[in-house]
């Protein structure tokens, strides 16, 4: 099938990647325009456009759909389908409407929950037991298309945001080829969403960083877990200064210490009273100007009053 993809960052390299690999003709790739990156502010390629091209696969980085030339270049390109996978911008009605097969997104939830920027990240947070892969027919309204076909995984409560959208990349890749298959012979199915359960994932802030400490372990817990590595969990209870705090253990211990009072210090890491009365372990941490490090490490530089 001769394809149009577009996609920006590493998630959607796996779709990309199961593409060629199945031997579809990938005509092109359209990928968000190279941003300024890291402290130096040099321009750097999405992870898509550096595979694309690796690939030899023509690059096209309008910084509108709506206007310019994108929807001339998808003409002269002339696919059949075009594939969405975490490109970033919404598909105007005339680039939805031009591909004999439509246009499908891979969507790193289990539609209709977690419609939005940040779907992984919200599973993690929410605590939810398993997440999955969706694709769907692409419609005006975001996330909203009819489902084509879906795959889960469960979610470890151990398990970090980074380990989840890794494994999710892998399992939309291989979905969307049997997704291809099904729609070239004509029995991909196609279920209107149950619109009254959708739920929203809206884009990573740095205000969801604070911890209140008031929250059970378990919460606090799944919050370092979904905000890793950015923008990260920050708290004020250990120092002058501000700790980010990347990961924690459940202790399954109680206390009957104040929220936010750290009652044990040392070489396991940094337990410190929830407000369920249930302790949360910090097991890696970093102070401004620093490396993460260990709570441990962190410990033995700075010591800490233990309540």
């Amino acid at each position: 099938m001769r394809i149009l993809f577009m996609g920006t960052p590493e998630f959607a390299v796996p779709s990309l990647k199961a593409l060629l690999e199945a031997g579809h003709d990938v005509c092109g790739v359209f990928t968000q325009p190279d941003r300024p990156k890291n402290r130096g502010m040099k321009l750097k390629p999405s992870p898509v456009k550096e595979f694309a091209l690796a690939n030899k696969i023509p690059v096209f980085q309008p910084e509108s759909l709506k206007q310019g030339d994108a929807f001339a270049d998808i003409s002269k390109l002339n696919p059949e389908l075009i594939v969405v996978a975490a490109y970033g911008r919404i598909l105007p009605r005339d680039i939805l409407d031009f591909p004999p097969y439509g246009c499908i997104n891979v969507h790193s939830s289990l539609l209709p929950k977690y419609r939005g920027a940040a779907p992984i990240h919200w599973a993690v947070i929410n605590g939810d037991g398993a997440t999955g892969v969706t694709i769907m027919h692409m419609a005006q309204e975001l996330d909203a298309g009819d489902i084509i076909d879906q795959v889960s995984t469960p979610i470890d409560p151990e398990e970090s945001v980074e380990a989840v959208h890794d494994r999710l990349a892998c399992l939309g890749g291989g979905l969307l080829v049997k997704v291809l298959s099904d729609l070239k012979a004509g029995t991909a199915k196609r279920t209107p969403q149950e619109h009254e359960k959708a739920s929203y994932a809206p884009m990573l802030t740095r205000a969801l960083s604070p911890i209140d400490w008031n929250k059970p372990a378990i919460a606090i817990h799944n919050q370092i877990r979904g905000l890793t590595p950015w923008p990260a969990t920050v708290t004020d209870n250990l120092s002058a200064q501000p700790v980010k705090v990347y990961q924690s253990k459940l202790t399954g211990e109680g206390t009957r210490k104040a929220p936010g009072a750290v009652v044990a210090a040392g070489k396991e890491g940094i337990d410190v009273a929830c407000g369920d009365g249930s302790v949360l372990r910090l097991t890696q941490v970093q102070i401004q100007g620093s490396r993460r490090m260990s709570a441990a490490d962190y410990v033995r530089g700075h010591p800490i009053e233990v309540s």
